[in-house]
């Protein structure tokens, strides 16, 4: 049987992120594209429309939290997770991870259910409702995808986190007016800039630890494949709070340079 272009760009992005897959893996992937295209004509779930922008900036963007996610068999919860991103990709590269797909749209959450039923995932739980109203399960990481601020997200999620749980969230190049709001918290947090495969695109990937320490930035490789850390970074933004508080500068902040 001969592969389909959205199958080979998915190949070609699992490559890229040096992710090991299987057929069935592939498959699911497959299958959950064709529901979405689907539902979306009558529950408008993505404004994306073409196989293309599907795979790479729903299917492989999501992919990018497997970076900061702390083990194969964590409980995450995928908060505002509408049509599954980044929740179902991650199950579907680690099954064994336990999932909570929080959702407070009805039409949303009910394709959440029949994607998990369609697709046969088990340790999935999709939760009709918004985070505030939560007081439990509690969770090894929260994830979002460009739903919340990262102060607001901490104040909204948190309390849902395990002592040195996680909060992880995908922003793009103004995260660092983000993260000068949360600069008086005592947050132990660093930003990963990591390559979306097969586009020049990159994201920041906040990672909040819900435990007091440091403050600081780690400035990752640009691509998953990228085995060779950036040489090190340094801020001239002499008034920046994130730089009194340690940051180094990150790609994409108004005072980031390279040291020379």
């Amino acid at each position: 049987m001969r592969e389909s272009s959205a199958e080979k760009l998915l190949l070609k992005g699992l490559k890229e992120l040096s992710l090991s897959h299987t057929k069935d893996q592939v498959r699911l992937f497959l299958e959950y594209l064709a529901e979405l295209r689907k539902w979306n004509k009558a529950y408008n779930l993505t404004s994306l429309k073409s196989d293309e922008e599907i795979v790479i900036k729903h299917f492989l963007d999501s992919l990018l939290y497997l970076k900061a996610l702390p083990g194969r068999d964590a409980a995450v919860m995928d908060v505002g997770s509408g049509a599954g991103f980044p929740g179902i990709p991650i199950k579907i590269m680690e099954p064994d991870i336990l999932m909570y797909l929080l959702e407070p749209s009805r039409k949303k959450a009910m394709f959440l259910r029949h994607v998990k039923r369609l697709l046969g995932l088990e340790a999935v739980e999709v939760i009709e409702a918004r985070v505030e109203e939560l007081k439990s399960p509690m969770v090894d990481v929260a994830v979002t995808r460009a739903l919340f601020t990262v102060k607001d997200f901490h104040a909204k999620a948190g309390h849902l986190l395990r002592e040195g749980g996680r909060l992880l969230l995908s922003k793009g190049p103004k995260v660092s007016e983000e993260l000068t709001e949360i600069g008086d918290l005592e947050l132990n947090w660093r930003v990963m800039t990591l390559a979306v495969p097969l586009t020049d695109i990159k994201r920041a990937l906040v990672v909040v630890t819900m435990e007091r320490g440091e403050k600081g930035l780690d400035d990752m490789p640009g691509s998953a494949s990228d085995k060779t850390v950036h040489a090190p970074h340094i801020c001239v933004n002499a008034e920046c709070r994130l730089r009194k508080a340690g940051c180094r500068g990150f790609e994409g902040c108004p005072g980031f340079k390279a040291r020379g």
